[in-house]
């Protein structure tokens, strides 16, 4: 842990900040395959991507990450059985995620599964699909149709599509995808997790209202801080600071109230916002005493807090009224 500042912090600079974001990224996958390894969630995939973490996560990060993952995949299997599959997913900031394998293991797939990131980010997640066959085997046996498509920064398939693109250029992004075969007509799913916080308000403003306007009938799934205005949410910003990971677009985060007014002024008809105490509390409860056997937690308040201070938000339109208002916990 990095000693305590005194003082002003010193800002980043825009190649630094856009590295620590990346850094994010690492941090996630290893939180996630170490919850994995004590049995918080089945992932077989996780292990290709990111390397053991080499001391134990805190019992209260990884039951928020049981959450998180459990939290999303709740309203996407939702909208997949709206749907019947005849959609497609589009993964923003996907980093190392494993949800087209874990999606096709259960025989979920949608039509076409989108995922983009940095150009860096995207180019390590490729070297690891070319090299390990238990990714490589199950993109290979979805696809068909021409041959496959694949270079460093990009990969193409007829079911799953990795993108290296910055999200803060909307234009540059559907440029990238509609070279993939994305289908603007089909009912389309966007994940962001832990993405707009790293964006100004503009930014993400202007990639919500891209979305709503690009997709006749869409959902948006976000997760990412909440209630950042109090004192626990301070000391959240500058224990990124330190990291010199800036949270650009943490006004946004002051409460749920302004994460869901900036989904319906960005051309979303429908929207929620739950804090991931709620969303804790509504996942299948045998499974939640399942995991809570797991490890002892110690620290009941400060998981309390932790989970007070994230959210998952999701918003809809639906011009051909598949029920996707419906979708809640």
């Amino acid at each position: 842990m990095a000693a305590a500042a005194r003082g002003p912090l010193p800002a980043a600079g825009p190649d630094e900040a856009d590295e620590a974001v990346r850094g994010t990224c690492e941090d996630a996958s290893v939180c996630k395959r170490f919850a994995v390894s004590v049995g918080y969630w089945e992932d077989p995939y996780i292990q290709c991507f990111v390397r053991q973490a080499k001391e134990r996560k805190a019992p209260e990060i990884n039951r928020g990450y049981y959450a998180r993952v459990h939290g999303v995949s709740y309203l996407l299997k939702a909208f997949l059985k709206k749907t019947e599959c005849n959609c497609q997913i589009v993964n923003l900031g996907a980093g190392m995620d494993t949800l087209f394998w874990r999606l096709k293991d259960e025989n979920l797939l949608p039509r076409k599964y989108f995922e983009v990131d940095f150009p860096m980010i995207v180019a390590r997640k490729i070297h690891n699909i070319k090299s390990k066959p238990p990714l490589s085997k199950p993109i290979i046996e979805s696809h068909s149709g021409d041959s496959l498509l694949i270079d460093s920064h990009s990969l193409d398939s007829s079911r799953y599509s990795v993108v290296g693109a910055d999200l803060r250029f909307s234009s540059d992004l559907e440029e990238k995808l509609k070279k993939h075969n994305l289908d603007v007509h089909l009912p389309t799913l966007l994940i962001a997790e832990c993405v707009l916080v790293y964006m100004t308000p503009q930014q993400s403003a202007n990639l919500l209202k891209w979305a709503a306007s690009t997709f006749p009938v869409a959902m948006f799934i976000n997760y990412e801080q909440v209630n950042m205005t109090d004192r626990f949410g301070q000391i959240m910003i500058e224990n990124l600071q330190r990291r010199q990971c800036n949270l650009a677009g943490v006004e946004v985060c002051r409460s749920l109230e302004a994460q869901r007014e900036r989904l319906l002024l960005n051309g979303w008809e429908n929207a929620h916002a739950i804090d991931m105490m709620k969303v804790y509390s509504s996942l299948p409860q045998a499974d939640v005493r399942r995991i809570e056997e797991l490890e002892f937690l110690d620290e009941k308040e400060l998981f309390e807090q932790l989970m007070q201070h994230y959210c998952i938000c999701w918003a809809s339109k639906d011009s051909s009224n598949l029920g996707l208002a419906d979708i809640t916990f």
